[in-house]
């Protein structure tokens, strides 16, 4: 169950129950500069409008957007955007947002090859293609679209954060190119499984909350992996053989039934308080902590810890 691993420094389990973003505000905020004339707000305006409404959208006509080919951040949040096409002409942009469009395909991008950030954030895409002239790409934001599988990422490989928010994602696959990827962001897909991600070395933040995961594993390889945000549901934390000196930021796995943290730098009771919401847990794993060398090690666990049935290897006697 616990394996040999890397060092994992001081590892927080993130509280957030419903994962959406990482919280990167310079992200989140897109480009500010537009590159699109003032024609382009009323058009925004009456988007906003029309999504009030409730009736159905028309893409825009792209020849109404006067795009700057000097531009290196252009925004077209919003702007009814249907297909990808015309923006040939910006071969100095480096940030392209094209959030909350009705995108459906990712096309028509091989000549911007100075990008380095790509929002298409709240689309309708289902496929990851056309994007292997982006080599400089380091952000790129596909959350709220209708990804089935992660696909077409390999000659990506100066990514640096990758977001994958509200997909239908069922697998974490493709990933093994990324190895400048610090930030993954796969909240609120459809995946059981932490795999295919022990070779990304640099990430540092693992955002996996509403997923159908019930187990932690697979991570022994992420030596530099500080945050790492799961669901309340998880009902086994492995987290054994790393060097984490507190147990915190799990009060909030309430179901938890499996707690091993065995092979750590533990070494305060009152740490065991974070566990006591988990009314089922039964085996707790903390054997080779400092904890252990308090001669009431066993009698300490289980008056902290009344359910647990396990400690370490050996069973509770009652």
């Amino acid at each position: 169950m616990a394996t040999e691993g890397g060092e994992i420094q001081e590892m927080d389990v993130d509280k957030r129950v419903e994962s959406e973003e990482s919280g990167d505000e310079e992200r989140k905020k897109c480009a500010s500069t537009v590159a699109a004339d003032n024609n382009q707000h009323s058009l925004q305006d009456e988007q906003n409008e029309e999504n009030c409404s409730g009736e159905q959208m028309t893409p825009v006509d792209m020849e109404t957007l006067n795009l700057d080919p000097e531009a290196e951040e252009v925004d077209l949040n919003h702007f009814r955007i249907g297909k990808i096409e015309g923006f040939e002409v910006l071969k100095k942009v480096k940030t392209l947002c094209l959030r909350q469009n009705l995108i459906k395909q990712i096309e028509n991008l091989e000549l911007l090859v100075m990008l380095r950030e790509l929002d298409l954030y709240d689309n309708q895409i289902q496929k990851i293609q056309n994007l292997e002239a982006l080599t400089d790409l380091e952000v790129l934001d596909l959350s709220f679209n209708i990804l089935r599988h992660i696909e077409g990422l390999d000659p990506l490989t100066k990514l640096k954060k990758l977001f994958f928010v509200n997909n239908k994602i069922n697998k974490i696959e493709n990933l093994s190119k990324l190895q400048h990827l610090h930030t993954l962001e796969l909240g609120s897909n459809r995946i059981r499984v932490i795999e295919n991600i022990e070779t990304l070395m640099g990430l540092d933040s693992l955002f996996l909350g509403k997923n159908k995961i019930t187990k932690i594993q697979n991570l022994d390889g992420l030596t530099n992996l500080t945050v790492l945000s799961m669901q309340n549901k998880l009902t086994t934390l492995d987290i054994a053989s790393n060097k984490i000196k507190k147990i915190e930021n799990v009060s909030h796995l309430t179901e938890l039934q499996e707690f091993w943290m065995n092979d750590n730098l533990v070494e305060s009771w009152s740490d065991l308080d974070e566990l006591k919401g988990a009314k089922t847990l039964e085996t707790v794993y903390l054997e080779r902590n400092p904890l252990q060398k308090d001669p009431q090690y066993r009698r300490k666990i289980m008056l902290a810890l009344p359910s647990v049935r396990q400690i370490d290897a050996t069973f509770v006697r009652f």
